[in-house]
């Protein structure tokens, strides 16, 4: 593992109710080969490198990024030992992914919890591949929804302090030591009168339940996709700012710029992310017109983009 973790942030054995180092065996890396033409690859790059966490026989659970459209990938125990795996699936809505190992990885699940419960000021450990050198003990310090600037919102994330330093696909263990969270995004916090400090986006197991068994069977979830745009936004000042454009999406067939500011969708106003892709996603499901209004160089104009099912943007797993 090339990052460390500072031992004062280290979870002890002492300090839980659980077999820490147990759990934590459960936790898993994960390197991802991409090919370079793939749709991906451009944003998140051909080698990916995080973490998985084991919650059934050789089933591996982690966030989608580091796998989507991999042509190869490695599952690493803690031991060393490295088992060839395959993508099975990867959830757009929630961010999920799934790798199948192709071995035997001789590894106890870990169980999934209700992450409902765990509440603000809850402790938790956000294990690393590695064990208590490579995790991070924490607690909760906010739920609320969430929104990403690649059209993703979640209705309510988990949000954990202090940050770990390699956070993709880490496993969020409550105070019980099972699962309640797989890491997704580093974010940084200023705590009034203080430096800002990073902290970690986790995406809550409760959202797995419903998906999980679609997602081994069918490799998604078995309903009509949401629309996609193929865009990349931010918030400045109360305005969606578009800082971003996916080559060949349906944003960029419509020609819209960076730069640009959505101020409504079919009609309604939008001032934040969330606004934007709940409006958006009410319209129906993937392949819908989608009427904004836009703002640019002084000009305010109607375009109308036709939606896409994003995954049909990206290869799908192959078994070789």
């Amino acid at each position: 593992m090339e990052y460390k973790v500072a031992a004062a942030v280290q979870p002890r054995p002492g300090d839980y109710g659980f077999d820490l180092d147990q759990a934590l065996e459960a936790v898993v890396g994960l390197h991802a080969l991409v090919p370079a033409d793939a749709f991906t690859a451009e944003t998140l790059g051909t080698e990916r490198a995080g973490n998985g966490v084991v919650i059934d026989k050789n089933l591996v659970l982690t966030i989608g990024y580091l796998i989507m459209e991999a042509e190869a990938v490695w599952i690493h125990r803690g031991d060393g030992k490295a088992v060839a795996g395959h993508v099975i699936g990867v959830d757009y809505e929630t961010g999920f992914g799934l790798v199948q190992a192709l071995g035997r990885l001789d590894l106890a699940p870990l169980a999934l919890g209700s992450s409902h419960e765990a509440r603000i000021g809850s402790r938790t450990v956000t294990g690393g591949a590695g064990g208590r050198a490579h995790s991070v003990a924490g607690t909760v310090i906010a739920r609320e929804p969430f929104a990403g600037y690649w059209e993703y919102a979640l209705d309510e994330a988990i949000f954990v302090a202090p940050g770990h330093p390699n956070w993709g696909g880490t496993a969020l263990i409550s105070e019980r030591g099972d699962l309640i969270g797989i890491g997704s995004l580093q974010l940084e916090r200023a705590p009034e009168g203080k430096a800002a400090q990073p902290i970690n986006m986790m995406v809550p197991t409760d959202l797995l339940k419903a998906v999980l068994p679609d997602l081994t069977a069918y490799g998604r979830v078995n309903k009509p996709a949401r629309p996609w745009l193929g865009l990349y936004a931010t918030e400045i000042d109360d305005h969606v700012v578009v800082a971003g454009i996916a080559s060949k999406g349906p944003a960029a067939q419509a020609e819209l710029k960076t730069g640009d500011v959505i101020l409504a969708v079919k009609g309604e106003k939008v001032t934040t992310l969330l606004e934007l892709y709940r409006k958006l996603w009410a319209l129906g499901s993937a392949g819908v017109d989608v009427p904004l209004t836009l703002h640019s160089r002084n000009v305010t104009f109607d375009v109308t983009v036709k939606s896409v099912d994003r995954a049909k943007m990206m290869r799908g797993p192959k078994l070789h």
